[in-house]
């Protein structure tokens, strides 16, 4: 194995990126993660449900694994069903519910009520799951759900502001799913794509209680100036939107378990860096903010250790995950992890030696079927002889059509699962001038 001082000669920086953020979401994969956690066999029925980019996949995983009869629905997004025999597959839309999505959350609530002690609900929830299990509270339609969806992904806010607000306007959302399963036990195990893992926030969490509040739903949407149906506004303001909270006697027999994280992925990806001869340094796998902020801090981070050897010696890789947010403010394309790429760009300002790939591991980053893209030390060189002009990209939030045009796109396709966002940044040693004779 080579030593973490010395990478191997002629290792294309791009390509061992790559390699990374493939090893970050293979590890992350419903057939190697979902079988250990699986639960011994109930006195009663197993029904299976749940919603998520990488449900399907989870059910295709359950099914092969499982001993005995089971049946049961789970709803994923549009391209990432899995073929299984069981366990019915519903695909909708995502960011944005729409009427497939709320049809699967209305038979999903059908499905569990009337079941006993004996019985076993197994719900397999992940990343996009608040988008596909839109059921909003009677006084809302779907249309109300589409536009109070679009206003909390335009405005910036993170995630977990995002589903406290979604939360307070559902009826499947914040414990009400397992609530609704009771006297039945619930087992949900769940790939976190949030930051912190909370389980709350995870497909906004609804087989878990929810400590927040109507008030504290109102208070972010104020915050941050979100537009909200009359309805939906009343209902937060009177608090007849309050979740499940922590403690009802109707969860007592609900559990939580995590298969999957943002950490495990970038740790495996860390193990292909470091057997390529590069130290890496994990920055942390939580990190939130406007993604050209983060993009114009690890800037200045990836240019003191190229230059000054601090903190980190280079070679050596920069690796965190997280979350980062959009305040929408262009027409372009989007979305979040090339936004960073692009102000990360525009920050080092084509610093000798620093690659980076950021990517979303769902393969999904923004509302394009585009996972992320690749930085090169001379991206903005070639973008300008191309007649691109970076900073107008940035401000029209048109990482997509930015990267796209220069060929450094990454493009996986569904990947079938979800632990967020992947941002490596790679730093090449300098060549060391040679002494005089």
């Amino acid at each position: 194995m080579p030593s973490e001082s010395a990478p191997r000669d002629g290792e294309d920086p791009a390509a061992l990126l790559r390699r990374m953020f493939d090893a970050a979401v293979a590890s992350a994969q419903p057939a190697l993660c979902v079988p250990p956690h699986l639960p011994a066999p109930p006195r009663g029925r197993l029904l299976v449900i749940g919603a998520g980019k990488a449900s399907a996949a989870m059910a295709q995983a359950v099914e092969a694994h499982w001993p005995g009869p089971l049946h049961g629905l789970v709803v994923t997004r549009y391209g990432y069903a899995a073929p299984c025999r069981q366990i019915e597959i519903v695909e909708a839309a995502h960011p944005v519910p729409d009427e497939a999505g709320l049809r699967a959350a209305q038979r999903m609530l059908g499905l569990v009520r009337g079941l006993g002690p004996d019985d076993l609900v197994l719900c397999l929830i992940s990343g996009g799951g608040s988008a596909l299990l839109p059921l909003p509270l009677p006084g809302l339609g779907l249309a109300d759900e589409q536009a109070v969806n679009r206003e909390l992904l335009r405005c910036g806010a993170s995630i977990d502001e995002m589903n406290c607000v979604r939360r307070h306007l559902s009826a499947i959302k914040g414990g009400r799913l397992a609530a609704a399963c009771h006297p039945a036990r619930v087992l949900t195990l769940a790939i976190s794509d949030v930051p912190g893992d909370a389980p709350g926030d995870i497909a906004s969490g609804p087989t878990v209680g929810d400590p927040t509040t109507c008030a504290d739903a109102l208070a972010i949407v104020r915050r941050h100036g979100v537009r909200l149906p009359a309805a939906a506004l009343e209902l937060l303001e009177s608090g007849a939107g309050e979740s499940v909270k922590p403690g009802d006697p109707r969860l007592a027999g609900a559990e939580f378990r995590l298969v999957a994280t943002p950490r495990m992925a970038l740790q495996a990806a860390a193990q292909v860096a470091r057997d390529a001869g590069y130290a890496v340094h994990l920055l942390g796998d939580a990190l939130e903010g406007e993604a050209r902020d983060v993009g114009k801090l690890m800037a200045g981070i990836a240019q003191h250790v190229a230059r000054h050897g601090e903190p980190f010696a280079p070679p050596c890789v920069l690796l965190s995950g997280g979350e980062t947010t959009v305040t929408v403010r262009g027409q372009g394309r989007g979305g979040r992890n090339v936004e960073f790429l692009l102000a990360l760009g525009l920050g080092l300002r084509a610093e000798p030696g620093v690659w980076a790939l950021a990517g979303d591991t769902d393969g999904v980053d923004g509302a394009e079927d585009i996972a992320g893209a690749v930085l090169r030390p001379d991206t903005l060189q070639r973008a300008r002889a191309a007649g691109l002009r970076p900073a107008d990209s940035l401000a029209d939030n048109d990482g997509h059509g930015f990267f796209g045009a220069l060929g450094d796109s990454v493009v996986t396709g569904p990947t079938q699962t979800n632990v967020n966002d992947f941002r490596a940044v790679l730093v090449q040693a300098r060549a060391t001038p040679p002494r005089p004779a």
